[in-house]
């Protein structure tokens, strides 16, 4: 009985150690991959990955301008100034006071008998060499401008009647006012290229080089084109230089004087012509400003461009036909450059022109003795709507003041406004003609601008 228990409880003994057994070598399976769900985890990643670049990379766009600029401040551009001019002496100035005048030293007197000038002049021999080398001289000179000048074309683009596109320029010829380190600023008639699409300066040594459209006048319809420094060759930029301007152009001294006119005064590009100024005593009428028109005794084209240079070769005038008399359409006519210089200046820097809307001129000594119209600018026409109407000017009114400034001449008017900027309020004081004499008003305008 015993034995049998016993064996009994070694084969439950065995069957135990048997389960137990195989408990410990049974293998444990893996759980299957889910292929979607890493899929999907996966491209969330990559999507994550791609998004954080893309904002990364549009932070840094946005912000590294504004780093820059706050660590390394670009300096601003020097405003671009022309010298000014030394003031004609008028001839109330050239009366000086007798206790600051000197005796004069008598004249030493020089007396040649006629047959002694006879033989000075004998001996003055000129031939056709000396002609030709005159002209040689002058041709240098005509040369020598070129560097300042460029070839301004206007490219756009039209469809003709077959649908078919094609390509239309227009040219004028400019001239280089100011060459800094960022730009060369460039003065050109922009009726030329007013609807032009794309704007292309060729310069004198042959570079073609995008240009962009910086500021206009409407007044004289010239135009300041802005090229970029950054775009040119080493040798472009050493080649080219910013254009002398004479140092008047409005005294009657020049008149008889020689000039030389360059760019296109036959129509076509890099065309000379030579001749002398024969009246300085023209003006242009426009709002606020006072032009005088050089005119010259060199027929050339009605579409002609480019400027008048003195033998020096300075620039004494901007060639525009366009204000011709019809019995004289073909004379080279320029608009003097005593006038044209704070327009130069103010396209040059941007600035807007301050706008009274008035038209006016001199007050002759005539006038003055004879109707008793006081001196001051003398206003012949109001612009409709302009602020000049809004404060009451009128037509035959005269201007003597602005703020403390006098003004003797309409051209000082035209000088004031020059310095003033629109919205500017200002104090005008101007004379009225009354029934019997004209009296003295005051009358206050904000100022407008001039588009």
């Amino acid at each position: 009985m015993d034995d049998m228990k016993r064996s009994n409880g070694e084969a439950q003994g065995n069957e135990v150690q048997k389960a137990d057994s195989d408990f410990i070598t049974e293998r444990i399976k893996q759980r299957p991959i889910n292929k979607v769900k890493l899929l999907r985890k996966t491209l969330i990643t990559a999507a994550m990955a791609v998004i954080f670049s893309l904002v990364a990379c549009l932070t840094f766009l946005l912000l590294e301008p504004v780093i820059s600029n706050w660590l390394y401040p670009e300096e601003e551009p020097a405003p671009i100034e022309f010298p000014a001019e030394t003031e004609e002496m008028r001839p109330e100035d050239m009366i000086a006071d007798d206790s600051e005048m000197e005796e004069p030293a008598p004249p030493v007197e020089i007396k040649l008998e006629d047959e002694q000038i006879a033989k000075m002049l004998d001996n003055v021999t000129l031939d056709i060499d000396d002609y030709s080398a005159m002209y040689g001289l002058l041709a240098e000179v005509a040369k020598s401008a070129e560097k300042s000048l460029v070839t301004v074309t206007g490219s756009v683009s039209n469809v003709d009647w077959f649908n078919d596109t094609y390509e239309s320029k227009d040219q004028a010829s400019g001239v280089i006012v100011a060459k800094t380190e960022r730009e060369i600023l460039i003065l050109v008639n922009y009726e030329k290229i007013m609807n032009a699409e794309s704007i292309m300066v060729t310069f004198s040594k042959g570079a073609h080089v995008q240009a962009q459209l910086k500021k206009k006048d409407v007044n004289t319809k010239l135009a300041i084109l802005s090229v970029e420094v950054d775009g040119l060759k080493a040798e472009t930029i050493e080649a080219v230089a910013a254009a002398d301007l004479a140092a008047s152009s409005s005294s009657r001294a020049i008149i008889g004087k020689p000039v030389i006119a360059v760019g296109s005064p036959l129509g076509n590009g890099d065309s000379v012509c030579y001749g002398v100024v024969t009246s300085n005593s023209s003006s242009l009428d426009t709002v606020d400003s006072y032009y005088k028109l050089l005119t010259t005794d060199i027929y050339g084209s009605r579409d002609a461009s480019g400027v008048l240079i003195n033998v020096k070769g300075q620039v004494l005038g901007i060639i525009d036909n366009s204000h011709n008399s019809e019995d004289m359409q073909n004379l080279v006519t320029a608009l003097g450059i005593t006038e044209l210089r704070r327009v130069i200046e103010r396209m040059s820097n941007e600035r807007e022109q301050a706008y009274l809307g008035t038209h006016g001129m001199d007050v002759t000594s005539d006038a003055n003795e004879n109707m008793g119209v006081p001196y001051g600018a003398y206003i012949t026409e109001i612009e409709m709507d302009s602020p000049a109407m809004t404060a009451g000017i009128q037509g035959g009114d005269v201007i003597t003041r602005i703020g403390e400034r006098q003004i003797g001449v309409y051209g000082d008017l035209v000088n004031a406004l020059a310095e003033l900027k629109p919205e500017d309020m200002i104090s005008i004081t101007l004379m009225r003609q009354g029934p019997e004499e004209y009296m003295q008003m005051e009358v206050d305008v904000t100022l407008g601008i001039l588009e």
